[in-house]
């Protein structure tokens, strides 16, 4: 096979998916969102199960890969709805972190141009010892941040549900062409037997 083929298309794109899920998985840990950690976790196994079948010619590991990106885009459409406060959402519930504490996206307080001012509670005796932050000057708010790299998960994934299915066709497509050859056919040459 070439190197422009589908299956090679395939291999690159699991590669840059994992590479997106790997860094999408760094910024959810730091702001304690455990449903996302769930997910992307999820979703690093079977990018490289999908990897793993591309590269092996395995067409069932591809199956299982292309219908985990339409599980995965629906997963994004609701991160895309739950930031966007679509459908009675709200980006202030604990929903995404379990209702286990009350983190919330890093990108919040640590966007990009965001300036982050902590005010200690000192006339307020706290069991927690949190301090009061406000943030301000936020180029991007952090819920259009989230709704990006959601947005870019769903087109990696739409794509490569597409080569997915090309990949699986062209498989089977090899497996059917291959013709079982009598082992005297192939000896003697002879082609009637």
């Amino acid at each position: 096979m070439g190197c422009c083929t589908g299956r090679c298309s395939l291999i690159f794109l699991c590669i840059l998916q994992l590479l997106a899920a790997l860094e999408r998985q760094i910024f959810d840990f730091l702001g304690y969102q455990w449903a996302p950690i769930l997910a992307n976790f999820l979703h690093i196994i079977v990018v490289i199960l999908g990897l793993f079948g591309t590269i092996q010619y395995r067409p069932r590991y591809i199956v299982v890969y292309a219908v985990w990106t339409a599980v995965w885009v629906t997963w994004n459409v609701f991160i895309i709805c739950f930031y966007l406060e679509v459908g009675g959402l709200s980006k202030e519930s604990d929903l995404l972190t379990f209702n286990i504490s009350v983190h919330h996206s890093w990108w919040s307080e640590h966007g990009p141009g965001c300036v982050r001012r902590e005010m200690p509670t000192t006339y307020v005796k706290s069991l927690d010892g949190h301090s009061y932050i406000s943030v301000m000057g936020c180029i991007i708010d952090y819920q259009y941040i989230e709704v990006i790299h959601s947005s870019s998960q769903i087109l990696l994934a739409l794509i490569g549900f597409v080569y997915a299915c090309y990949v699986i066709s062209a498989f089977t497509e090899e497996e059917d062409s291959f013709v079982l050859v009598h082992p005297l056919q192939f000896v003697m040459g002879v082609s009637h037997l």
